[in-house]
């Protein structure tokens, strides 16, 4: 099976979010780190040096090659909070409409800091988009 560059390792999350050196991105991935885990009952993997993922799905991709990724993550970068959702927006405008503030990208949630944005909102966001991040 051919794959991304972007693959499970064997960090553990909670020692990448030790190297993260911005305190705010940091203590906001620690408590990213709790959510995930308590909306998608997931056990957190690294992605690469800086993804942390949660739960695992197959695709295949336009040319017929099939690939495994994560089904939400994230990744406390050093401009935003990067949150992986995979499929787009489509269906959330709702949510999205009562988050707070935040910036979207192709598949992922762009957030400054999480004490801009609704936590239980956001939990549903992460829930909604793991239900809908399965196997195809």
């Amino acid at each position: 099976m051919s794959g991304l560059k972007t693959r499970p390792t064997d960090q553990k999350p909670e020692d990448f979010l030790e190297t993260v050196e911005h305190p705010t991105r940091k203590s906001d991935g620690y408590r990213l780190l709790e959510v995930f885990k308590e909306v998608t009952g997931e056990k957190p993997v690294m992605w690469g040096s800086s993804i942390v993922g949660f739960g695992l799905y197959k695709y295949d991709n336009t040319r017929g090659k099939e690939f495994e990724w994560l089904r939400v993550g994230f990744s406390p970068r050093k401009q935003s909070l990067s949150i992986y959702l995979t499929y787009g927006f489509d269906g959330y405008q709702g949510l999205l409409d009562v988050l707070g503030k935040h910036r979207l990208g192709k598949g992922c949630l762009y957030i400054n800091k999480l004490a801009d944005v609704d936590i239980e909102v956001l939990k549903k966001i992460i829930y909604k988009a793991y239900r809908e991040n399965k196997s195809k």
